[in-house]
């Protein structure tokens, strides 16, 4: 059976506790994965300063091309699982479908995607820290724009509560290196491939390997991997990022609920944007909190809701291994059942419709040779006020919800991306304003495209550092 060790300051360990991963598809056991407990962890961070010091000792530019080899190794490379086993890039597509129920092709996608984040992390460097002349960092000071400048670190650590939706997310963490903080990285049940990996590829590319530290654990080495950081990302359900929400170490990534809002003077040409929406929805099979859940228009909503519906209709529930499957299975099948089940429980409430319903044969809850779907689905809201109006799901999900223009600001709510289809300079100006919106697109910008020069979802860099006042005669 294959094995994933942990990794102590970089160096594998296999631990006398293991869990047991299934193939998602099968029920069989196809990895078994070390676990830490709260002893070990926090035996580990006692130490973490040192690895803090090995990083500091290098130049950000010297950590740039670590992360331009990392991004050929990660892709391009056979990289140890642990002292008797290699994996393959190919090897790596297939193990993360096996346990995440990711088609093939999309773990495909997902691993150029970090491939192309670490071949052009000086673009995203330039972004978290607004072009700041990176060589600052490696002093703690120095001189821009005349004026002198300094920045102190935080944390001598990165804590990361990773999630399983999918291996593009693990992006977000990655400027922690060349920025010069080492990385504890609790990976999700299901997909400790793709952090591993990296780890391995950062340090076989000339990364010190003290700088990343691996825990696969349970519920109480979490919670100690979070009292003990001084700073970390936290993946979760609303449940979960409910707690630390208010947690300044924290940086929260949670339930995304991204829109597609029309502004009036668009709406007549809402055709011209079908496109938009579709990918919007249904790109990465919908698993990504950028994927767009709600689409608010002032008016046209049922014909927006009908060709929409009409479109995603025609996806497929496909085998892992096709390469035009574009939506994933559910590892656990209760869930999909569950989450089917509230969608009906909801639709009894007046005043909505499964339009998705009128275009296929039989149920949005699928099961294929031993794997379990959720069709995409699109559902046509009558008012803002029910229940899936406003709502996510781990598949291609969305509502189309009619309303004033002057309502969609006040009833949105906390969102992660919204694209604005709008040149009404009123309503660009109200959506500037609007603490509730993180990402803002204004124009046809799916909400899952994301660019090298603009944060997405919190700032890593204003996270694990503070300008000071500095002054030198």
């Amino acid at each position: 059976m294959l094995h994933i060790p942990l990794l102590r300051a970089g160096q594998p360990y296999k631990s006398l506790t293991t869990i047991q991963v299934p193939h998602f598809r099968t029920g069989e056991p196809f990895v078994e994965v070390s676990q830490a407990n709260t002893g070990l962890i926090s035996k580990d961070l006692a130490a973490v300063e040192k690895a803090r010091n090995i990083l500091e000792s290098l130049t950000v530019s010297e950590l740039l091309i670590i992360c331009k080899r990392a991004a050929h190794v990660f892709s391009g490379s056979d990289l140890p699982l642990d002292e008797n086993q290699q994996q393959s890039p190919e090897d790596y597509i297939r193990h993360t479908s096996a346990t995440t129920g990711m088609p093939e092709g999309l773990c495909r996608k997902n691993m150029a995607k970090v491939h192309l984040v670490l071949d052009n992390m000086e673009s995203v460097l330039y972004g978290l820290t607004r072009g700041l002349d990176l060589s600052i960092l490696d002093h703690g000071y120095g001189v821009q724009n005349g004026h002198e400048i300094s920045y102190l670190c935080l944390s001598n650590l990165l804590g990361a509560i990773l999630p399983n939706n999918s291996p593009g997310v693990h992006t977000l963490w990655l400027p922690a290196i060349p920025l010069k903080v080492p990385l504890a990285l609790k990976p999700g049940r299901e997909e400790p491939w793709t952090p591993y990996r990296i780890a391995r590829a950062f340090i076989q590319a000339g990364c010190p390997p003290e700088a990343f530290s691996f825990y696969p654990t349970d519920h109480s080495g979490a919670t100690e991997l979070m009292l003990r950081c001084e700073r970390l990302m936290l993946f979760g359900d609303e449940a979960t990022v409910a707690k630390w929400a208010k947690d300044r170490r924290v940086q929260v990534h949670g339930p995304g609920r991204s829109k597609i809002l029309f502004g009036i003077d668009k709406i007549a040409d809402w055709e011209k944007y079908a496109e938009v929406i579709l990918t919007s929805v249904l790109e990465n099979g919908g698993r990504s909190c950028i994927n767009a859940s709600a689409v608010w228009v002032p008016s046209s909503g049922t014909a927006i809701a009908m060709d929409l519906a009409k479109r995603l209709s025609r996806i497929d529930a496909l085998p892992m291994d096709d390469p035009n499957a574009q939506i994933a299975a559910f590892v656990n099948p209760k869930l999909a059942e569950r989450i089917s089940q509230m969608i009906d429980k909801a639709l009894e409430i007046p005043g909505a419709r499964d339009l998705t319903a009128d275009f296929r044969l039989g149920s949005r809850l699928v099961r294929k040779d031993g794997c379990t779907f959720l069709l995409p689905t699109v559902i046509w809201c009558e008012t803002p006020d029910h229940p899936l109006a406003n709502t996510e799901f781990l598949f291609p999900f969305v509502s189309v919800v009619e309303m004033h223009q002057e309502e969609m600001i006040r009833r949105m709510g906390p969102t992660l991306v919204v694209t604005a289809l709008t040149e009404n300079k009123r309503f660009i100006d109200q959506l500037l304003n609007s603490p509730d919106i993180d990402r803002l697109n204004i124009g046809p910008v799916p909400t899952n495209q994301v660019s090298w020069y603009q944060p997405h979802e919190g700032n890593l860099f204003e996270h694990l550092y503070r300008q000071r006042a500095l002054q030198t005669v």
